[in-house]
């Protein structure tokens, strides 16, 4: 019970980290910065499902589901960002 227990304050602390560096970032450079780290999120994806796979009992099962839809929605979501990004800077013709 104590694992699931830190297991659950970490993941909560982690939602507040993320929420405060995501608005201190300027809108300037939140697209360059997500485009740059879809490696990273795709390798804490990657994580997530491997601890994940691992999890045992039912709120370690919930919180690791939890991160890997995150992680995967925080991959899609990068991608989406560097296309529109990159489409941008392509000549009109």
């Amino acid at each position: 019970m104590t694992a699931e227990i830190l297991t659950f304050f970490i993941f909560v602390l982690a939602i507040f980290l993320g929420i405060e560096l995501i608005f201190k970032v300027p809108s300037m450079l939140h697209t360059p910065l997500m485009s740059g780290t879809n490696a990273i999120h795709g390798i804490i994806l990657l994580g997530g499902m491997l601890v994940l796979a691992d999890a045992e009992g039912v709120v370690a099962r919930i919180t690791g589901f939890v991160a890997v839809v995150f992680g995967a929605a925080n991959v899609f979501g990068g991608f989406m960002v560097t296309d529109r990004m990159l489409k941008m800077f392509k000549r009109k013709k």
